[in-house]
């Protein structure tokens, strides 16, 4: 199947998720060797394609011991999971930067779709110059031609000439950052952000390990920025994905229209689990057409009957103190 006929529908209209699904389950089982390799040792028939909540799902680990790529594709750009340095990271290949920026605005301005300032505050990701997260917020605040979006550090956010600036904008404010960065910021004097700005926590981070519920971290967060708690949301993403989930409310994540998750059952990746029974996230994200699209994540979590999803931490059966914290994000 031609690849670049694929590339073109992914976020298209023209083809349901499903019709696409099928589509990129041929290629890549075609073309993806170790996609190939794991389906057949699942002793799983690819003469009939299957129903697209049957087809296998590949551990998202396989990016840690091995290359997964589909096609012979060469990359211009890697994705690599952050991590202490005796942790060997997954490492995404990108063979097409522009469809990571496709993806990357399509869905954000699907759930955003009123062109508001980016402020990104990242602390400590700098240290993985391979960063998928910074890539994505770079890609971000590069599509705001009035210059103002940018990466801050925490003066940015007590800069009342520049707040004032934005206000008078109309645009609104998001504030990105990952969840115990947002944190320290609070500790930051002066802090006032406009009314009507929007934090957006991207998850843990693997430099603190302080243990914290998602419900917990929000209403800390709204309360040290003085906004509403439905002010702040969620964005869900990994190294090893292409595109985004995000959460505005009720901690429920919503994914963008190419992406599918279900929750799986651990024992049986095969079988998923009926809504609020916890299992292991499985996602679709069509966008991964060089690489797979069809993997079973380490993150714990939930899903109701309409495919939004809760993040519950890492899944961790012998972790005796349960899954209480937030996911790490790469």
């Amino acid at each position: 199947m031609e690849l670049n006929s694929i590339r073109e529908k992914i976020f298209s209209r023209e083809l349901s998720l499903d019709e696409k699904a099928e589509r990129i389950f041929r290629y890549q089982v075609e073309n993806n060797r170790v996609y190939q390799l794991f389906v057949d040792t699942l002793g799983f028939s690819v003469e009939q394609i299957p129903a697209t909540d049957e087809i296998p799902l590949l551990p998202v680990r396989a990016f840690k011991e091995t290359r997964v790529v589909s096609g012979n594709v060469s990359a211009e750009l890697h994705f690599k999971s952050s991590g202490t340095s005796d942790m060997q990271p997954a490492i995404h290949e990108i063979p097409d930067p522009g469809l990571y920026r496709e993806s990357v605005l399509k869905g954000f301005n699907h759930f955003y779709p009123c062109n508001p300032v980016i402020f990104a505050y990242t602390p400590g990701y700098s240290e993985n110059p391979h960063s998928s997260l910074i890539w994505m917020l770079k890609a971000l605040a590069e599509q705001d031609m009035s210059g103002m979006s940018r990466f801050v550090q925490a003066e940015a956010l007590t800069d009342a000439r520049l707040l004032a600036e934005i206000s008078s904008s109309g645009r609104g404010l998001i504030l990105f950052g990952a969840a115990f960065g947002l944190l320290d910021l609070l500790e930051t004097d002066n802090l006032h952000l406009p009314d009507g700005t929007i934090v957006i926590e991207t998850g843990g981070m693997k430099t603190h390990r302080r243990e914290i519920s998602r419900q917990e971290l929000h209403e800390r967060l709204a309360g040290g920025f003085g906004l509403p708690v439905g002010q702040i949301h969620s964005e869900y993403g990994m190294c090893e994905l292409l595109s985004q989930a995000y959460a505005k409310k009720g901690g429920f994540f919503e994914p963008v229209p190419w992406m599918k998750v279900t929750v799986r059952d651990p024992d049986d990746p095969s079988r998923i689990c009926t809504p609020d029974e916890e299992g292991l996230i499985g996602i679709i994200d069509l966008a991964n057409i060089y690489s797979c699209a069809f993997l079973l994540t380490e993150d714990r979590g939930v899903a109701d009957t309409s495919g939004r999803f809760r993040v519950l931490g890492r899944w961790n059966p012998d972790n005796p103190r349960g899954c209480n914290f937030l996911i790490d994000r790469d």
